[in-house]
């Protein structure tokens, strides 16, 4: 039970009356009685109507908020314990294998990382990088197709976009190594 509600029901007071009261919509009090958290105007007019402070209305968000924190954590916990590194290591080097052929360096480690039953966060991080170079190799290159710089700059240039990811893949796999986490990683996971 939201704590709006435990205290409207405590001073004997329908949503209609609280809505009376408060100028607040009755919407908005059933909604913030369904769990969303009051903010500005209607957090001090409600605490103000009800003779609480701001903080105590707050107190059951409060208490849940550090219940989900709790919860995410012994999950990237149990999950962390789930994690072989050394099969992750083994995911991560096999898209240097399929460099030149776009597809399949997403796809090989995708494959492993579900037959050596490895779906964690880093799996998903090393294919969704392998997927973000995939997609930005092809513009890099095109773009300085574009420039027109001559026949030996372009050769460099695909030179250079394949060392790139040959570099991310082991300066990764280094990291696995040493600190059991990725050196490059997107803030998001494209998978």
């Amino acid at each position: 039970m939201s704590k709006l509600k435990q205290i409207r029901e405590q001073q004997s007071l329908t949503q209609e009356e609280l809505a009376e009261k408060s100028r607040i919509s009755v919407r908005t009090i059933q909604r913030i009685e369904s769990g969303s958290v009051p903010k500005g105007y209607t957090l001090k007019t409600l605490a103000t109507i009800l003779q609480i402070s701001e903080n105590e209305l707050l107190h059951i968000e409060e208490e849940k908020s550090e219940e989900i924190i709790n919860e995410l954590v012994e999950d990237l916990v149990i999950e962390s314990n789930n994690i072989d590194y050394q099969k992750v290591k083994l995911i991560n080097l096999s898209s240097v294998l399929f460099i030149v052929l776009p597809p399949l360096n997403i796809l090989v480690p995708m494959i492993l990382s579900f037959a050596l039953k490895q779906q964690n966060h880093l799996t998903k991080q090393i294919v969704s990088l392998q997927i973000f170079w995939t997609i930005l190799a092809p513009i890099v290159f095109m773009l300085g197709i574009f420039l027109k710089l001559g026949r030996s700059f372009t050769i460099v240039l695909l030179i250079g976009i394949i060392l790139s990811n040959v570099f991310l893949i082991l300066r990764n796999l280094a990291e696995i190594d040493r600190n059991k986490k990725l050196c490059y990683r997107l803030k998001f996971n494209i998978i």
